[in-house]
């Protein structure tokens, strides 16, 4: 087997040594190719040219959330075909890791790695759906180029409290679970539409959901890590069907803490509830629109601001090695 190993040497939770030695573990079992990233948007260039490649079978992603996106964006540039495109495989490096942990592999990059060996010699795999977005044609976004991502998209609050995130992090903080929570907070204080939304969710041969506050896109469960905890925004998303969607029409002081205290408590079978939740399981097709321009998120990389998305799930559109 040929593979291509990305790395992200800026991952946040493995040490230049460790990533030593990761190499040398895979090398020992593939005919492998390490390339470290040397800026952003370079994982999504070296999947790409995996995808145009004859001879690679497996592309290895070293990092967090973010470099996975970007490995699975260039795989996928010319869009899904699971008998040509290459595999893919996770070693979790970052603080969150959602994706890789929502595959059943460990958090620990030495124990992930060797869970993938252990995978490659049983040939066990996995198909996976992805969620794609594009800017939605007729609107000042049509012209977005579209993107995949593996487990979340978010237009509104969420997406602006990742914004802050790298924004702190773009000033040298560390990407922990306290800083996370810290701009949830400044976002909560700050946020201009908390009690009147503006989204307005658009499903094919359904009434529009107007109003909405916040409002996460949700490929698998959970949907975010707090520390050890998983948090089940939508408990029944999983990668073998299409989106789930959560949108909160109110985003006052007592349903914040509502619904925060039912994120913390959630569980594989009980999520967010009440008479300002929306909940939509297993859809293909859907739009957000926004009455103005309102920050976007995917796998928590912040996008900019959007006005409509056009959101498509589809099913069976990568094989994992898990």
């Amino acid at each position: 087997m040929r593979a291509l190993l990305v790395v992200n040497p800026a991952a946040t939770t493995t040490s230049a040594r460790t990533r030593d030695v990761l190499i040398h573990a895979l090398a020992s079992e593939m005919k492998l190719e390490a390339v470290s990233t040397e800026y952003r948007g370079h994982a999504r260039d070296l999947g790409r040219r995996a995808a145009d490649s004859d001879d690679i079978d497996l592309v290895v992603a070293l990092g967090g959330d973010g470099t996975v996106n970007e490995v699975v964006n260039g795989l996928l540039h010319r869009g899904p075909d699971l008998d040509r495109l290459p595999k893919l495989a996770v070693v979790p490096g970052g603080s969150t890791n959602v994706f890789a942990r929502a595959l059943g592999l460990p958090n620990d990059a030495v124990e992930a790695t060797g869970a993938i060996l252990d995978a490659l010699a049983n040939r066990t795999e996995r198909t996976v759906g992805l969620g794609l977005a594009a800017g939605t044609p007729g609107t000042e976004d049509e012209s977005v180029p579209e993107r995949w991502f593996t487990f979340c998209a978010g237009l509104g609050f969420d997406a602006g409290v990742v914004g802050r995130v790298e924004q702190q992090r773009e000033r040298g903080k560390r990407s922990t679970h306290a800083l996370y929570v810290r701009q949830v907070l400044r976002q909560f204080l700050e946020e201009p539409h908390r009690r009147q939304g503006v989204i307005t969710l658009d499903v094919p041969g359904e009434e529009p959901v107007t109003d909405l506050a916040l409002s996460i896109i949700c490929n698998t469960s959970p949907w975010t890590y707090l520390g050890n905890r998983p948090v089940y925004a939508a408990p029944k998303a999983s990668f073998d069907t299409a989106l789930d969607v959560l949108g909160l029409r109110k985003l006052s002081t007592a349903a914040v803490g509502r619904y925060a205290t039912q994120l913390l408590t959630s569980s594989p079978e009980k999520g967010p509830r009440g008479k300002h939740a929306v909940s939509r399981h297993d859809l293909t097709d859907f739009t957000l629109h926004s009455k103005v321009p309102l920050p976007f998120q995917m796998d928590g990389d912040h996008l900019g601001v959007r006005t409509s998305v056009t959101f498509t799930g589809v099913r069976r559109a990568l094989r994992v090695i898990v």
